[in-house]
């Protein structure tokens, strides 16, 4: 079983994940344009997708995953009001978001097992009111979806942002975590927590 792969889609270079399990399958993050086809590449069918937050560029093909039988896990119901798809439409760029349903609505819980991977799950909203981190202890890994960039981090001016609530919750709910943790972020390259709570230069360790 190899480790952790990592696949970049869509107009945004929205990255999606998948994370091996002990029982030797695999769990995906995130569902950007072209990743159903990046697992039919690679002959993968994960037995879960969870999303980070429900922007329109991380579900794209959320619809299509879960049409195979992948069932989704979400911080909140799908809701049009979180994929952000008619503030998009103003900036000249008409995304339709195919409906889905979230399976497994995760708000409030602490963390999910899957196969033997366990996931800690840490609510962290500024960029969006459903953002979710997910934390694999074992791994020192954090799939930090729009939260927490390398050196930089989401836009807190979307519909639902606030920069005072995601400089709490990267401060309360990232930094606190292992300096050597890898950040698997929702764009671009990985960092780690040591890295951006010491240069991070919006948020940083206090």
């Amino acid at each position: 079983m190899e480790g952790i792969q990592r696949f970049e889609g869509g107009y945004l270079l929205t990255n999606s994940y998948l994370a091996p399990t002990p029982g030797g399958a695999w769990v995906m993050i995130d569902a950007p344009i072209d990743a159903d086809r990046w697992l039919d590449d690679l002959g993968i069918q994960p037995i879960a997708l969870l999303l980070t937050h429900q922007h329109f560029d991380h579900v794209m093909t959320a619809g299509a995953i879960s049409a195979r039988g992948v069932p989704v896990h979400a911080w909140k119901p799908f809701d049009r009001s979180l994929t952000l798809e008619e503030v998009v439409r103003e900036w000249g760029m008409p995304f339709d978001v195919d409906p889905y349903e979230v399976d497994h609505v995760i708000e409030g819980r602490q963390s999910l097992e899957i196969d033997g991977l366990t996931l800690e799950l840490r609510h962290t909203p500024g960029h969006s009111t459903d953002s979710v981190s997910f934390y694999d202890r074992d791994a020192a890994a954090l799939f930090a979806g729009d939260t927490l960039f390398a050196g930089s981090t989401g836009r807190p001016d979307l519909p639902g942002g606030d920069m005072a609530v995601l400089s709490r919750s990267i401060r309360e709910q990232i930094y606190p975590l292992p300096d050597a943790t890898r950040v698997l972020p929702g764009h671009g390259p990985e960092t780690t927590i040591g890295t951006e709570a010491a240069e991070n230069p919006i948020v940083r360790r206090i």
